[in-house]
């Protein structure tokens, strides 16, 4: 009975030992694929950084070499890029251009300009307002931001629009005057950009202008509120 009990025991012992190194192995190959699994999906993260950083090289020797144009910024200053034009002709067309974008998001789409020659009173077809849009879509967007906004007077000034251009009729049919004013009545574009090198004082004179317009309604309103108090007391008296 001893010797049988023994051999139960030690049988026993046997298959502990058997199912531990079996769940061993298992943990074994769970770590394993669990290694394999992080070592290609580092892999993959690195292929995709080393991918990136590939196309922005190229893009930057594409660049250099003048076979791609940079990307523009989204902010820019009307008055510094657009300077054949006056302090008030550009804040004209700032007007004009947030008079029609009637959904305030800073651009005019393909609605908007429909509605904007209907008010001048030069209805488009869809395909002429697309094709007024695609005169000066700079990122093909299909609308205008207020950049390629001012470049359709920027083209009209210089002449670059052709006669039955409806961006030539938008600029004609607007109250702002880019023949004369704009291009201070030069030949052709290239003159008028030598003569805008020079314009810098009168772009200080104007900012001066409106400094002293807005004194000399600041005084007003205080002669104004002088006399009132002075016609005021005599009343009281």
């Amino acid at each position: 009975m001893a010797s049988e009990e023994l051999a139960q025991k030690l049988q026993r012992r046997l298959q502990l030992e058997e199912s531990g190194a079996a769940a061993e192995g298992e943990a074994e190959a769970v770590k394993g694929a669990a290694a394999a699994g992080e070592m290609e999906e580092r892999s993959c993260l690195t292929a995709s950084a080393g991918a990136e950083l590939s196309a922005k090289l190229c893009r930057r020797q594409d660049i250099n070499e003048g076979a791609a144009q940079p990307r523009r910024t989204a902010v820019f200053n009307p008055y510094t890029e657009f300077k054949e034009f006056s302090r008030r002709q550009i804040k004209d067309m700032e007007r004009m251009f947030r008079l029609y974008d009637s959904g305030r998001d800073g651009y005019i789409d393909l609605m908007e300009l429909k509605l904007m020659m209907e008010k001048l009173g030069a209805p488009q077809t869809h395909l002429g307002l697309k094709n007024m849009i695609k005169e000066v879509d700079e990122d093909f967007d299909g609308k205008l931001s207020f950049r390629e906004f001012l470049l359709i007077f920027h083209k009209a000034a210089a002449g670059e629009l052709e006669e039955d251009s409806g961006l030539l009729t938008l600029a004609k049919l607007s109250e702002i005057d880019v023949s004369i004013e704009g291009v201070k009545g030069a030949k052709n574009f290239f003159e008028a950009k030598a003569q805008a090198l020079s314009s810098a004082s009168k772009f200080e004179a104007e900012i001066k202008a409106e400094q002293d317009e807005r004194k000399r309604e600041e005084e007003e309103r205080k002669h104004r509120r002088a006399a009132f108090r002075e016609l005021k007391s005599a009343f009281t008296q």
